[in-house]
């Protein structure tokens, strides 16, 4: 699903997971340098926004479909 298409609570979700996840050692989607990691000062938030920018956060959303009658 494509990064636009999500609401903003789904985005805020999706974002706040993957922090959880990079927080208790996950490793890094994106390519970081040294330098970069020290300017967002190794902020896990901030990585994940930058992993979701790129659009390769590895977690979905599930949304109900109404059912046929």
């Amino acid at each position: 699903m494509e990064k636009e298409h999500y609401s903003k609570y789904e985005k805020a979700r999706i974002i706040g997971s993957r922090a959880l996840q990079i927080a208790m050692g996950a490793p890094y989607l994106v390519k970081l340098k040294e330098e970069d990691l020290e300017r967002i000062g190794f902020n896990p938030v901030e990585i994940a926004k930058l992993e979701f920018k790129e659009d390769i956060i590895p977690i979905t959303v599930k949304r109900p479909m109404p059912k046929a009658k």
